[in-house]
């Protein structure tokens, strides 16, 4: 496998490198010289004749500098060897650089088309180009690899998909040739999707013209395409192929096409092994199922045992020649493979519908027709396969929305399409190529020469003119109608009684010109002129492979399978390209219409008269393989045209694929037909960049004016723009601006610095305004919090006295509760005899506890009143009347210390004196005056409140009149409360 420029390095490699200036070097372990030199572009050479650029191509590549610019256009040689330029240490030195600033890199077209759809807002388009095994898919690869470090998106993830898409794609598109071991078999066009700021989102992959003809016959010395050698070897060592249905000694007829060599290599060899390991793990990454890895495997390897089912002549009294399967193992592995039944896919095989009149007949098909039915469904399957994997690869890559709408994202698009070929033997699937080729190269024309040279002429431009060979006419007899080759060959695939001869004829009597010739003695061939040299095509088999018809009995079969993932493949529609359409289409009548027990028992009779709609037979008019072509040329270059070119000319220096070989005329050949020299000549001698003078100054007004002053796009504005960026060689026209390829680099680079200026002065000034909003809000925040503290605070105070009141208005019921209930049974005790106590008799310090009534408040004055007596009982005493009851004794209490252990009330002087002191608290808190929402209550010594709680214990209670030396109490005292 030829890996021209493989990715790689050592990581520590460049750990002390600095951007190198023009005459500096790069030394690496490899020996490996770099210099950034003025000879690093062609337009400098002061001599330009072919001599003279193949001299300094030459001496360049055996420098291993194989890179070289051409104005804005990369030329790259093929090493054929590995070389250590592409790790992220080479990444970083191409990162928004001037171009002369480093070597000639790819990194450096990869980075100047990201940086122009960064500043532009406009989207870019990558298009590589050259022959077949010159390095062009690899450098898609590498350009990819530095788009992706480019736009470094927050999701991981995301970059590791991207980078995944290229491997996995080659293994299903890519195979051996006899001049490239991984040649591209199909057109590939990846779209990598950008947010404005530029990082990325998502990517987008087009396919276009598979060879699905490969899948059953190779050329001498080529092979199948690579998925197929992969997952066999990976299923043998994981001894998963009798799982699959394949078998472990002799390799399948559709890829041992090299006299049983495969077996050999898949058993000794590791390289397929690991291929294996790294497409499960790129499956893995981008995000397919399980299931639908599984599917994938299972139809790749019903294809390879379809490749198996062998056919037989037999003869029967009404059919002499109808054909038939005499070894049913192939065919029974196929159809558990594909989960459908065995027998109806062997009618399908050998057998098909004709509807004549309204009346279905079925015909029994010949041992040649039924190879072709059996092939063209190998060749569908896989087709098909491919289509949906690339579109299952583009919805798990699709950008998300909720990132960037799809509208305002910017895209860069990276054509890899096969190189132009010439075998010793040329067949349909070349020519389709080498027109593939032939239109690129015209768009190349068109843009390099064509293009530039009108606008000179339109806008007063003084330039010489560059003359360039146009391919427009070899173009004209290629896609022309009606009578283009296409055409003519769509109009013999349509007859059919047409056969190869018939096909030469008609090209021999319709196309005369130049570029067209038959060769003498040759049969079935004819010759082209193309761009690139002569290349003489045999036409066998052109008609068949262009009507690439798939029998309706084998759709239908197909569309009954229980894989769901197989009825999806046929069950949607192909596009006017050839592709599998996106969302899954309408379903036929015939599939619709499929009886219940299609799915169970499978009923012979009633499935095929199901089968046979007549929507669904062979009379259908198709499209051709050429319409296919026409369609997808068309789609490929609507979506080049969008976005600004960039090219990239990969040069093959040898055929023998040597390292440091250089074939002097080899590379003559190449550079002639891609019109080298006259690229080199009106890149040095014309002007690239054409911009309209009020986009021009609406561009780069900054470089000149103020950013508020927004001038008017005058031709004034654009000379004082293009005098103060300092710039010589441009010319004015009429309504644009003429510039050299290297002025909108140095334009954008000093754009670039100054709104680098303008940002960095717009983050200080967010910044300082930032900070000042922020203190601002913490100051809020701190005053916020102060009051909600306050507040909170005295909320709990208020809810814990309030609490403390309770539990003693609680407390003080209890101990009266009990106290009383001590009294009463003491007195019970003492009267039970009929006698009073003595202590009772003669105690003068009691009153009457009936006397007591209340307890005065304080008045305004803040004293306190004593014991009010009730005037009954003073005018009992009066008139020397006793009455009989408890009395209470009353004497000063002596004031407790502060941090004193609280005294029990064990005495009726105790009682009044807490009543008397709660009845005084409830008082006064009612005069206080509310306090508003977080307002601070200061305590000082004046508070009335709190002054209470310290009132001396001597002003509370009074004795005005002691009770009489005689008397006697009759009963327990009695103790006011509250």
């Amino acid at each position: 496998m030829v890996l021209p420029l493989l990715k790689g390095g050592d990581p520590h490699e460049l750990d002390n490198y600095r951007p190198i200036s023009r005459h500096e070097r790069i030394n690496t372990r490899k020996t490996l010289i770099i210099e950034s030199c003025p000879d690093d572009d062609l337009v400098n050479l002061e001599v330009l004749d072919e001599e003279t650029i193949i001299a300094h191509l030459q001496r360049r590549y055996q420098d291993l500098q194989i890179y070289t610019y051409v104005g804005d256009i990369l030329i790259a040689l093929n090493p054929f060897q590995n070389l250590n330029i592409y790790s992220p240490q080479f990444s970083k030195l191409y990162h928004g650089m001037k171009r002369s600033t480093n070597p000639p890199h790819i990194f450096a077209t990869a980075d100047a088309a990201y940086q122009s759809m960064v500043t532009l807002c406009k989207d870019q388009c990558i298009i590589i180009s050259g022959e077949s095994g010159a390095g062009k898919t690899e450098s898609a690869h590498l350009i990819v690899q530095h788009l992706t470090f480019l736009g470094k998106a927050n999701n991981r993830t995301l970059r590791e998909k991207i980078l995944q898409v290229n491997p996995l794609v080659e293994a299903f598109g890519n195979a051996c040739t006899a001049i490239n071991d991984n040649s591209s078999r199909f057109g590939k066009y990846l779209e990598m999707k950008f947010t404005p700021t530029g990082a990325v989102m998502g990517a987008k992959i087009s396919e276009y013209l598979l060879e699905k003809s490969r899948v059953i016959k190779q050329a001498m010395g080529e092979k199948n395409f690579h998925i197929f050698y992969y997952i066999y070897a990976g299923l043998y060592h994981q001894d998963n192929l009798k799982k699959y249905r394949l078998p472990n000694k002799t390799a399948p007829r559709y890829i041992d096409c090299v006299n049983g060599k495969v077996m050999q290599d898949i058993i000794s060899s590791k390289l397929y092994k690991e291929q294996f390991d790294a497409i499960q793990d790129c499956f893995r990454i981008i995000g397919f199922t399980e299931e639908e890895v599984n599917s994938v495997y299972r139809i790749l390897s019903a294809i390879l045992n379809t490749g198996n089912i062998e056919f037989t002549s037999t003869s029967s009294q009404h059919q002499s020649d109808k054909s038939e399967v005499p070894d049913s193992k192939a065919l029974d592995n196929a159809a558990a493979l594909l989960s459908i039944g065995s027998e109806e896919l062997q009618e399908a095989l050998t057998s098909h519908c004709v509807v004549t009149r309204g009346e279905t007949i079925i015909r029994t098909n010949t041992v040649d027709k039924a190879t072709d039915v059996r092939d063209a469904m190998s060749k569908a399957l896989y087709g098909r396969l491919f289509s949906w994997i690339v579109n299952r690869i583009n919805a798990l890559l699709q950008p998300d929305t909720n990132i960037c709408a799809a509208e305002s994202g910017m895209n860069v698009g990276i054509l890899d399409i096969f190189g132009f070929e010439n075998f010793k033997k040329n067949s349909f699937e070349q020519l389709c190529i080498n027109i593939a080729n032939e239109q690129i190269q015209f768009y190349f024309n068109q843009h390099i020469f064509a293009l530039e040279q009108i606008e000179y002429q339109s806008e007063g431009v003084d330039a010489s003119l560059v003359q360039y060979e146009d391919n427009r006419p070899i173009l004209d007899m290629f896609l022309q109608k009606p009578m283009g080759l296409l055409s003519l060959l769509d109009e013999e695939s349509r007859f059919p009684q047409a056969t190869d001869q018939t096909l030469v004829d008609k090209f021999q009597d319709n196309l005369r010109n130049k570029y067209f010739w038959t060769p003498k003695r040759v049969e079935l061939c004819f010759g082209i002129q193309h761009y690139a040299g002569k290349v003489l095509y045999n036409v066998s088999g052109f008609l068949e492979k262009n009507r690439d018809t798939l029998p309706a009995d084998i759709m239908v079969v197909l569309r009954t399978s229980e894989n769901k993932l197989l009825q999806q493949l046929f069950s949607s529609p192909l596009t006017k390209t050839g592709n599998l359409a996106t969302s899954r289409a309408r379903v036929t009548a015939a599939s619709r219409s499929l009886p219940p027990q299609l799915n169970s028992g499978r009923n012979k009779v009633d499935t095929m008269e199901m089968m046979r709609h007549p929507e669904e037979t062979t009379n259908m008019r198709r499209q051709t393989v050429a319409s296919y072509f026409r369609y997808s040329l068309m789609d490929l270059l609507s979506k080049m045209v969008v976005g600004t070119p960039h090219f990239v000319r990969c040069i093959k220096p040898n055929d023998d694929r040597q390292a440091l070989r250089f074939n002097k005329e080899r590379v003559m050949v190449q550079l002639r037909y891609t019109g080298i020299l006259e690229t080199v000549s009106i890149r040095r001698q014309g002007y690239s960049h054409r911009i309209l003078i009020e986009e021009f100054v609406n561009r780069y007004y900054y470089l000149a004016f103020r950013a508020h002053q927004m001038p008017e796009g005058s031709r004034e504005n654009a000379i004082t723009i293009l005098q103060k960026a300092k710039l010589d060689n441009w010319v004015l026209g009429k309504t644009k601006v003429f510039l050299k390829y290297y002025h909108v680099e140095q334009l954008n680079l000093m754009l670039r610095e100054v709104i680098a200026r303008v940002v960095l002065m717009q983050a200080y000034t967010k910044g300082w305004l930032g900070a000042r909003r922020y203190r601002r809000e913490r100051e809020k925040r701190n005053n916020g919090a102060i009051i909600i503290q306050s507040a909170w605070r005295g909320y709990v105070a208020r809810q814990n006295l309030k609490q403390i009141k309770r539990e003693r208005a609680q407390a003080a019921v209890r101990i009266q509760s009990a106290y009383r209930g001590y009294r009463v049974r003491k007195d019970y005790k003492q009267t039970g005899t009929g006698q009073p106590t003595p202590e009772r008799r003669f105690s003068t310090n009691y009153l009457p506890v009936e006397e007591v009534v209340s307890v005065s408040r304080e008045d305004s004055s803040g004293d306190v009143s004593v014991l009010k007596t009730d005037k009954r009982s003073y005018s009992r005493k009066r008139d020397g009347l006793q009455e009989q009851g408890p009395m209470v004794k009353l004497h000063h209490r002596s004031p407790r210390r502060r941090g004193q252990q609280p005294k029990l009330l064990n005495s009726p002087e105790d009682s009044l004196y807490y009543n008397h002191l709660n009845r005084s608290l409830d008082y006064q808190g009612s005069k206080r005056k509310p306090r508003k929402l977080g307002q601070i209550k200061l305590l000082d010594g004046e508070d009335e409140y709190y002054q209470l709680l310290s009132v001396p214990e001597d002003e509370v209670l009074s004795d005005p009149s002691p009770n009489p030396k005689n008397a006697t109490p009759t009963g327990p005292p009695a103790i006011s409360s509250r």
